[in-house]
């Protein structure tokens, strides 16, 4: 039992983001992802790493004797002084050999959020005055949600902010959070038609993945709401593609977007991780609206980069990796 949660110690005391525990040949790895990298920390027997699986199925109340359905799970683990909120998911192969992944979902705090161009929060805030439509998208763990609170936080001593979203991620005391429960009936579409009802201030839309939840989200930010969501989406302007795709016309489009951000964690020379954006607002914005924009990264996105090279705060090799977003 203790070699367990100490490996859960050791991930979490590397800020690791992801635990994977894989079968592999004749034994079982213990991988995990620590600032962007994936590595492998520990090589296991098949017993014992079917056993650290079961263990951690049993603490987030998980069918441990269901070895090859997917299965989620969720949980709170205890380090210290500090509460990590936990996101399981397992699944077994064709051999019949269990896998797991473990997410780690650290407490937000100022001093975890590091910007690589910090002058890129005020543009984001300057655009919370605004109201309308804010979409980030970004690939999985490069910090949406993360984002999407700190922003709202800053809103919520003086206004009512609701979360909806498929788990929550965050606690956030501050904030009205619901969380989809497809078996109750509350699809995103249902919470958010509930949401509405509550008339908070600030809404932040944890994915919009599906035609009704896209006409929703819309319809929130044409009623006066400051609209915060995701979207799965290459980059920025692909957002755009995306929401036409899921039925948004292009005349609420220009009635609704106030600005979106792609983002990526960039690795520093300091061992730390940084989030770079790439916007598209303003003039930009109308370009990409009327199909006259990029379709790629913008020459925004390249100059921060060499800036960020230039001073010394990424090395020339992870310039280039994320050169093309």
């Amino acid at each position: 039992m203790k070699s367990f949660e100490k490996e859960i110690a050791v991930a979490i005391g590397r800020r690791a983001a992801d635990l994977y525990i894989l079968p592999y040949q004749n034994y079982y790895r213990l991988l995990m992802t620590c600032v962007g990298k994936l590595e492998v920390i520990k090589k296991v027997s098949p017993d014992y790493g079917q056993r650290l699986i079961s263990f951690l199925k049993y603490q987030a109340d998980m069918a441990v004797s269901e070895h090859r359905r997917p299965q989620l799970g969720a949980m709170e683990w205890q380090h210290g002084s500090e509460i990590i909120n936990l996101r399981l998911s397992s699944v077994g192969d064709y051999q019949g050999r269990e896998s797991l992944v473990v997410r780690f979902i650290y407490h937000l705090s100022d001093a975890n959020y590091q910007l690589l161009a910090p002058d890129q929060w005020n543009t984001l805030t300057n655009l919370l005055k605004q109201r309308g439509l804010i979409l980030f998208a970004g690939p999985m763990g490069s910090g949406k949600t993360t984002t999407m609170y700190q922003l709202a936080r800053t809103l919520a001593e003086k206004q009512v902010v609701m979360t909806i979203e498929d788990p929550v991620e965050i606690n956030e005391p501050s904030f009205v959070q619901l969380q989809v429960n497809e078996r109750a009936g509350m699809d995103y579409q249902q919470l958010l038609r509930l949401g509405l009802r509550h008339r908070p201030d600030v809404f932040i839309i944890g994915e919009i993945r599906d035609p009704e939840t896209a006409k929703m989200t819309v319809r929130a930010a044409l009623s006066g709401h400051l609209v915060l969501g995701t979207v799965h989406a290459k980059n920025a302007n692909g957002v755009i593609a995306r929401l036409e795709q899921l039925g948004v016309t292009p005349s609420f489009l220009q009635q609704t977007l106030t600005g979106i951000f792609y983002q990526r964690l960039l690795p520093t020379t300091d061992g730390k991780q940084a989030i770079l954006f790439d916007d598209v607002i303003a003039s930009d914005l109308d370009k990409a609206l009327t199909d006259q924009g990029e379709r790629g990264m913008t020459d925004g996105w390249r100059t921060k980069l060499e800036e960020a090279a230039t001073a010394g705060l990424i090395t020339d090799a992870v310039k280039e990796e994320f050169y093309q977003g």
